[in-house]
């Protein structure tokens, strides 16, 4: 299990990079990218525990994630399925810190996770304005990137399910959360 999710990471989240900067150009899919907004773009705080459940080439991995999103940062933890902190994301004052477990791979990066919790949580104009290369739409309860990237909703983002499908790079995540501030 540990293995395979070490090769979902590296393929989900392909490449090495330094530490992003708000503003920053993360390539999401071939061809399009996404100019990395602000944690205060969000427009709001929020606090949830989510059960993450990440699928590529027919396998899963669940995780447990935490996110703090205020205006001045956001903070992310996520634990594998052994409780294990595997990474600790800090998106504050245009920085990114990342601290990783000794076993994750270098390869995984923080600039794609971040991308992708824009991807489903940021407001549509945030994101109609950060993505260049494709066009957005968005009608009730999905977001759509071009031919590329699927989001879907099941209630209220924050307190339901959402999922995020990359089809060129072959992978969906499932997310299920739970508000638990405010």
């Amino acid at each position: 299990m540990r293995r395979f999710a070490l090769c979902l990471l590296c393929v989900v989240l392909p490449g090495c990079a330094a530490a992003p900067t708000s503003g920053e150009q993360v390539l999401v899919a071939p061809g399009i990218t996404l100019d990395l907004p602000s944690p205060a773009d969000l427009g709001r705080s929020v606090e949830v525990v989510q059960l993450v459940t990440a699928r590529h080439d027919g396998e899963s991995f669940v995780f447990e994630g935490r996110l703090l999103i205020r205006p001045d940062r956001l903070v992310l933890v996520g634990s594998d399925s052994m409780g294990r902190r595997a990474m600790t994301v800090t998106w504050e004052a245009g920085k990114v810190e990342v601290e990783r477990a000794s076993w994750l791979p270098e390869t995984l990066r923080p600039e794609n996770i971040l991308a992708d919790i824009v991807l489903l949580y940021w407001p549509e104009a945030v994101v109609r304005n950060a993505i260049k290369g494709a066009e957005l739409t968005q009608w009730a309860g999905n977001r759509r990137v071009g031919d590329a990237i699927l989001v879907s909703w099941q209630g209220e983002p924050w307190s339901g399910g959402s999922r995020l499908r990359n089809i060129p790079w072959g992978y969906d995540l499932d997310i299920q959360s739970v508000t638990v501030g405010p």
